[in-house]
């Protein structure tokens, strides 16, 4: 399962999660493991921290991020599907998801990383692939990535996903 932080506006017209320049740059690193984006989509589970686009950020830059208060008005809705799927592996996208599943911390602290959740579920942080994020603008975040797709083929394998 894949968990983002939000639709963007052309996934709402598409109606398809991850359908722009995030999600080439997404299922790039998901080929490097193996998993067709096409495969993917059809066998996999896909979903946000919340459901709605939240809009264009104020500073024009990409979108604007949901606010706790529309994270925390989802929830129920991520919980439900969390329960409905079962996963054993969670792929958070961004560090909206990926401190839902971890807490409070540095995407530079765990994506790079797999960690069993508390449903003992695998959970290997990415960051977000927008080109509005600067974080993979520094080659040691390149780096995490490599790493973060190494610990996904191993899960993979693991799961026999």
């Amino acid at each position: 399962m894949i968990v983002g932080q939000a639709p963007g506006s052309t996934e709402v017209e598409a109606q398809r999660p991850f359908n722009a320049s995030s999600g080439r740059r997404l299922f790039e690193w998901l080929e490097g493991v193996g998993w067709e984006e096409e495969t993917f989509r059809a066998t996999q589970y896909i979903t946000a921290i919340t459901k709605c686009f939240p809009g264009k950020s104020p500073g024009g830059r990409g979108d604007r991020a949901p606010s706790r208060a529309e994270q925390t008005l989802c929830a129920p809705f991520l919980d439900r599907e969390l329960a409905l799927v079962r996963p054993k592996l969670i792929i958070p996208v961004g560090a909206i998801a990926v401190r839902r599943f971890l807490g409070r911390v540095r995407l530079k602290e765990v994506v790079g990383t797999a960690k069993k959740g508390a449903e003992e579920q695998w959970i290997v942080p990415f960051p977000h692939p927008s080109g509005a994020s600067l974080w993979l603008n520094r080659p040691a975040n390149r780096e995490r990535v490599s790493q973060a797709q190494d610990r996904l083929s191993a899960c993979r394998r693991k799961l026999g996903l």
